[in-house]
C-alpha cells in the first residue's frame, strides 16, 4: 500500500520541470538508496519511457505518472514531497521519516536484510572501536561484499572481526547468504584501532 503525499505545488513544479526535457511521456521515479540505513537517501529521478521496472508502483498526478520503486515503498510510508516558493525562486522538499528504519520480513530482498542485521547488531559493536562496515553489493552467488570503515580500516584484527563476528551474524540471520567478502583497502592505518 503506498502512502506518499505529493503536494499539488509539488506536482504542479515537477510538471514543469518534465515539461522542459521534451520527452514525451518522461514521469518521475522516486525510490530510497540503502534503504533502512543511517545513510538512506530518498530520491527523485526522472524517468523516460522503457526505463520502468517490473516491480514499480504507478500513480497518475496532475499531468505525468510517478513511479515508485517496489523495494523502497515500505522506507516512503509516510513520505511527503511539498514546493514553497521564495524569493530566490523555490524549493523541493523531500521528507521520509520511514527511509532509516529497518523494516523487514520473510520475503524482504537479501540486501536489506543484510543491512538490517549490519546497523542494529553488528555496527553498534564496531562503533565501540570507532568503526563501521557497509554493504557494498551482493554476488549472484550470495555472498556479502563489504566495505569497512573508521577503526575498522587497516585493523589488524579485521580477518577475525570479519570471520568470527561479521559472517557469523550475518549467516545466522540471514540464512541465504552464504559468507562476506570484503574489498576494503586495509594499507592505510591511520585510523586502525589496533
Amino acid at each position: 500500500m503506498l502512502n506518499v503525499t505529493i503536494t499539488p505545488s509539488a506536482q504542479s513544479y515537477l510538471k514543469e520541470l518534465l515539461d522542459k526535457q521534451e520527452c514525451e511521456g518522461i514521469g518521475i521515479r522516486m525510490f530510497v538508496s540503502s534503504p533502512g540505513t543511517p545513510q538512506a537517501e530518498t530520491c527523485i529521478a526522472y524517468c523516460r519511457p522503457g526505463e520502468e521496472i517490473d516491480d514499480d508502483i504507478t500513480l497518475d498526478l496532475n499531468g505525468f505518472t510517478a513511479y515508485f520503486e517496489g523495494r523502497s515503498v515500505p522506507f516512503l510510508d509516510e513520505a511527503k514531497v511539498d514546493y514553497s516558493s521564495d524569493k530566490m525562486g523555490g524549493q523541493l522538499t523531500i521528507r521520509a521519516p520511514n527511509s532509516k528504519m529497518p523494516k523487514i520480513s520473510d520475503d524482504s530482498p537479501i540486501e536489506d536484510k543484510i543491512n538490517y542485521v549490519l546497523h542494529n547488531e553488528v555496527n553498534p559493536g564496531l562503533a565501540s572501536h570507532g568503526g563501521n562496515v557497509s554493504l557494498v553489493e551482493v554476488t549472484e552467488d550470495h555472498y556479502a561484499i563489504l566495505q569497512f570503515g573508521g577503526g575498522c580500516q587497516g585493523c589488524s584484527a579485521v580477518d577475525m572481526t570479519l570471520k568470527e563476528g561479521v559472517e557469523k551474524s550475518l549467516v545466522a540471520k540471514v540464512p541465504e547468504l552464504k559468507g562476506v567478502k570484503d574489498v576494503t583497502d586495509h594499507t592505510d592505518k591511520s585510523q586502525a584501532y589496533y
